[in-house]
């Protein structure tokens, strides 16, 4: 069987050299190689990197909280649906469904979906899940869910869609290739015209500097509209890292955020070991807020990690007067609840944005948040 590289090298040679987000289709979803598509994803402490759900249960149950006033804004209907994609094994689904429990009512009313394209992901979902009988449903895809009233949630998927890279060369964008060295074999990059006119539109936003390298995602706005056409009432919830576009086109971010993730460290050479590591690039939350205003969703919020869990862990950490009595367990919680939260952990890095359809805009998450329209002028 050919490795990643071989078919990487292959294509190459037929077609001549691939734009960067080509490489990185391939890099993570190739369906026997690629990094998450192939099973090589590994997460938490002892993985490539942490997310907020490997801390451990409390970020599900804080998420539940948020969820079930979800579901009383919408006034309590019967069925009430979370859909969630990037649900890597299970274990967030897991953590909101046994939260989700200490309300029988909306418990009741709650139904889980999973939008899994994988089959070696979804198998380990259905085990981890499998005590929930036919409350979680899985689909193929977003486009394969039916309409349905409740909230799309995604953690860290938008960081993983293809990127395309482009960097100002003599007073013009070109695109940045990867392509095949002729002497050592590897890869190595190369630049050429835009291979689409689809990221004309968005060099207004980037700042002509010589050497400016930067990337476009054309995948997000594009998700953005089908959730949209997904959701008939409630909410779509956003996690991620990223900033707005004012802030991610700054003209001293020069080599823009594309990195590559491994043990725990980082690494600009994202070519290297094709399907051996993770490959991510920061989110653009101002063009993912236009397109769903475009597609009919309204803009509810948008703040940083700690923020959104403070204002939801009020009603899991009753007011303590005497941290002494605490059980063991509750101080575990406390302590998961500062890496969640703590500005230099996961605190500052993560963004909450919040789209409404069909559905009231106060949500409690957003309690001491500022108004999320000084995030998205540019």
């Amino acid at each position: 069987m050919a490795s990643l590289s071989e078919i990487l090298r292959a294509e190459i040679a037929r077609s001549g050299p691939m734009p960067f987000r080509r490489f990185m289709e391939l890099a993570l979803y190739e369906p026997t190689h690629g990094y998450y598509a192939g099973g090589r994803a590994a997460i938490g402490r002892r993985g490539d990197y942490l997310t907020s759900v490997s801390v451990g249960p409390l970020f599900g149950r804080l998420l539940a909280v948020q969820f079930e006033e979800m579901w009383e804004r919408l006034e309590r209907p019967a069925r009430f649906e979370v859909l969630e994609q990037g649900a890597n094994n299970g274990d967030f689904a897991h953590d909101v469904l046994c939260a989700a429990q200490r309300s029988p009512a909306f418990y009741e009313a709650l139904r889980y979906g999973i939008a899994e394209p994988f089959a070696l992901n979804a198998a380990r979902q259905q085990e981890r899940l499998g005590g929930f009988g036919d409350k979680v449903r899985w689909h193929a895809s977003l486009e394969a869910h039916p309409t349905f009233t409740g909230v799309h949630f995604s953690n860290e998927l938008v960081d993983a869609f293809p990127v395309h890279r482009v960097t100002f060369r003599r007073g013009e964008w070109r695109e940045c290739y990867v392509d095949a060295n002729a002497h050592s074999g590897g890869l190595c990059w190369a630049e050429g015209p835009l291979s689409t006119p689809a990221l004309a539109a968005f060099l207004p936003h980037l700042p002509p500097v010589e050497g400016y390298e930067t990337e476009i995602n054309l995948a997000a706005p594009a998700w953005m509209e089908a959730v949209a056409g997904r959701l008939e009432r409630g909410y779509a919830l956003v996690a991620d890292y990223g900033f707005s576009r004012a802030d991610y086109y700054l003209p001293e971010r020069t080599r823009g955020t594309l990195a590559a993730y491994r043990d725990h460290r980082v690494s600009e050479d994202v070519l290297a070991d094709p399907g051996g590591q993770d490959i991510t690039a920061h989110v653009d939350f101002t063009t993912l807020a236009e397109r769903a205003a475009m597609a009919g969703l309204a803009l509810v919020g948008f703040t940083d990690q700690h923020h959104f869990l403070a204002a939801l862990g009020r009603s899991v950490f009753p007011d303590i007067t005497d941290p002494a009595q605490l059980t063991p367990a509750r101080q575990k919680e406390m302590r998961a609840f500062a890496t969640l939260t703590h500005p230099t952990l996961l605190g500052r890095a993560f963004q909450f944005l919040a789209l409404a359809k069909n559905a009231p805009s106060d949500l409690r998450g957003y309690a001491f948040a500022r108004a999320p329209s000084h995030f998205f002028t540019s």
